[in-house]
């Protein structure tokens, strides 16, 4: 991962490589990015990058997970301990929605969801999503922890099966939104965030 000292870098020298990063690998894709032309448009040397960085994959992997964090700031905050039983389904649907709602606004998300699942299917080059995956795999993990103690989550079936399910299930909705995004129009796409989250409670309840 990024080493902790670019967190410390000069906070329009780490936009300014970001949105380089994020022009590159949007353009050309990962395999055919090139670190020099990152390096030149954003006006930071190649010694200065490993300094920060371990490689390519690390660049890119810092990338999703900052562009992931924008969005989630942008959608707003989403505190699973102030879910009740009453709320647990609405409040995830309502925050899938304000996720659409961002990215009807800002197709970089979407293009960048394209880019992240055409490397995921690829075995020799998935290396760069594995962090975003595990990540997301924990936050899947607390999602249906807290609804399992709220009493709204079904509890008959191990863990570890609820979890693989539901990430599966993830995947494969992430997979065919972003390849079907361009086919739906603005409200076809709230209404498919609707549908989604019913497929999660029909497996998960």
């Amino acid at each position: 991962m990024s080493r902790p000292r670019f967190d410390k870098l000069d906070r329009e020298r780490q936009e300014r490589l970001m949105e380089s990063a994020a022009e590159e690998f949007g353009a050309h894709g990962y395999d055919a990015a090139s670190l020099n032309r990152i390096l030149e448009q954003s006006g930071m040397s190649k010694s200065s990058l490993y300094y920060y960085f371990e490689d390519k994959a690390d660049l890119f992997a810092t990338l999703i997970e900052r562009s992931i964090g924008f969005l989630l700031k942008e959608i707003g905050g989403f505190d699973l301990e102030r879910l009740t039983a009453e709320t647990y389904w609405s409040e995830l649907e309502a925050f899938y929605r304000r996720s659409v709602e961002v990215m009807n606004k800002n197709a970089w998300y979407v293009k960048l969801g394209r880019l992240f699942y055409r490397l995921r299917g690829d075995s020799k080059e998935s290396a760069p999503t594995n962090r975003t995956f595990r990540a997301a795999r924990h936050w899947m993990e607390l999602i249906i922890a807290r609804g399992q103690a709220l009493g709204v989550v079904r509890t008959d079936l191990p863990n570890s099966l609820l979890v693989d399910s539901a990430m599966g299930l993830g995947e494969a909705l992430d997979r065919w939104t972003v390849a079907h995004w361009d086919d739906l129009d603005e409200n076809q796409r709230l209404q498919m965030a609707n549908h989604q989250i019913d497929l999660f409670r029909r497996l998960l309840q």
